[in-house]
């Protein structure tokens, strides 16, 4: 079974008709958020407009909703499509990551460093 697919809705941090949004279990960063599809989709290739919609409107609900919380300096949204590219549970989620000065040593680069010799340029 799928671990998203049987989530409890009591771990829900928002939800609409579409997506539903958690705290991820293992964050890189203090309010690490994880959106997902009701709809079991393995990867955002997979995903209806109407998801995709939903998606995005969640970022943007929850951005503020951190900005309040936890007051980041910056954010990282990921998705991981295949295992190729690290995706481990597949089902699709969208990492949206707070950032905050200081978290990395030299930033430069953001998310080039998912290869580490590809970052710095």
């Amino acid at each position: 079974m799928c671990l998203f697919c049987e989530m409890s809705k009591d771990n829900y941090i928002y939800e609409d008709e579409f997506v539903y949004a958690i705290f991820d279990s293992y964050p890189v960063n203090k309010g690490h958020v994880l959106i997902i599809p009701k709809e079991h989709r393995n990867n955002y290739f997979e995903a209806t407009l109407d998801e995709k919609k939903a998606i995005d409107h969640a970022l943007q609900v929850l951005k503020k909703h951190l900005d309040k919380l936890y007051k980041p300096g910056g954010y990282n949204i990921g998705i991981n499509n295949g295992a190729i590219a690290g995706q481990t549970i597949m089902h699709l989620h969208v990492h949206l990551i707070p950032r905050y000065q200081g978290d990395v040593e030299d930033p430069h680069g953001g998310i080039r460093g998912v290869i580490p010799n590809k970052q710095k340029y």
